[in-house]
């Protein structure tokens, strides 16, 4: 192996995108904590597991940033995890600090990694991330839009009770309750799901995407979502390494589409070898934009909170 992967927290989020990124064989990965001792038994646990898993990557547990350099990707998942009752928002002083300070790791160890944001209140970190870095705008994303949709595209499964492969979705605007799923451009093999589900159950499994982060904070109580978070994650990370071309909703630097400018938010992007190497505007109807101008105001407002 010759690529190199570094994931910047070695909690639940950290050590599952880990998990997978080892399963799926295509680079080796630097498991990055605080933790004394952590990241370490970690990173050697995965690797025992590799014999029997399938997998010849090696992943390295360390508590030293100077481990990442030469990372092709950096994955930023540190951060205080949401309890019941917090809103993303909420974490946004506590998590900017943290988000900061890896950044500078980053820009110092991986000059030349593409970044991606994982820690919330995700769209404001990644503009945080790519402020402190100085990074290329394609080259810092989040990776928001991802996992929203995939969330939907499960719900739709579970709906119609058919193969969640089969389900293809596009959700639009930031990672949070102000998020706007599409139905119009959301399909089952091809076939429009409001050709196969009522209205008022798209209706209801839109609102549930939204708040969908939210519904595992409260059930689970003491953390939040990770298998979903870190899957979303290697999707993208195998996109990239791959120059896969693939177009997908992330957080993207805007620059006056969809009317929106100089901010990060979640929009379909085409993401291969160079990071985010296209930015698509679909044609959204009067509700759909307006959605997600509302979302892009919102972070805005967020963003002077932080000095920006």
């Amino acid at each position: 192996m010759n690529k190199k992967i570094a994931v910047i927290g070695a909690g639940n989020v950290g050590a599952t995108t880990a998990m997978y990124l080892a399963e799926a064989n295509f680079a080796d990965v630097v498991l990055v904590d605080i933790v004394e001792g952590m990241p370490v038994g970690k990173g050697l646990d995965l690797t025992q597991a590799g014999p029997v898993r399938g997998y010849n990557a090696m992943i390295t547990g360390t508590n030293k940033y100077s481990d990442i350099k030469g990372s092709d990707i950096v994955i930023m998942t540190a951060g205080l995890p949401r309890k019941p009752g917090m809103s993303r928002e909420d974490l946004l002083n506590m998590n900017a600090d943290i988000v900061g300070s890896a950044a500078k790791n980053i820009k110092k160890y991986a000059p030349k990694s593409t970044v991606i944001v994982v820690s919330n209140p995700l769209d404001l970190m990644t503009y945080h991330m790519r402020h402190v870095t100085g990074f290329p705008k394609n080259r810092v994303l989040g990776q928001a839009g991802v996992l929203d949709s995939i969330r939907f595209r499960a719900f739709i499964a579970m709906e119609l009770n058919v193969a969640m492969t089969d389900t293809q979705a596009m959700v639009l605007g930031g990672h949070g309750d102000t998020m706007v799923p599409l139905p119009r451009y959301t399909t089952v093999a091809g076939i429009p799901i409001g050709e196969l589900i009522p209205k008022d159950r798209i209706k209801a499994i839109c609102q549930r995407t939204a708040v969908g982060g939210g519904e595992i904070v409260k059930l689970l109580k003491t953390g939040s979502a990770y298998y979903a978070p870190a899957a979303a994650s290697v999707d993208m990370c195998r996109a990239i390494f791959n120059d896969e071309k693939k177009l997908l909703p992330a957080s993207a630097y805007l620059t006056g589409q969809y009317g929106i400018k100089d901010i990060y938010i979640g929009v379909p992007v085409v993401l291969g070898a160079n990071g985010v190497e296209k930015i698509l505007e679909l044609k959204l109807n009067k509700g759909e934009l307006g959605s997600l101008q509302k979302s892009a105001k919102t972070y805005k407002e967020h963003l002077k909170i932080m000095g920006y």
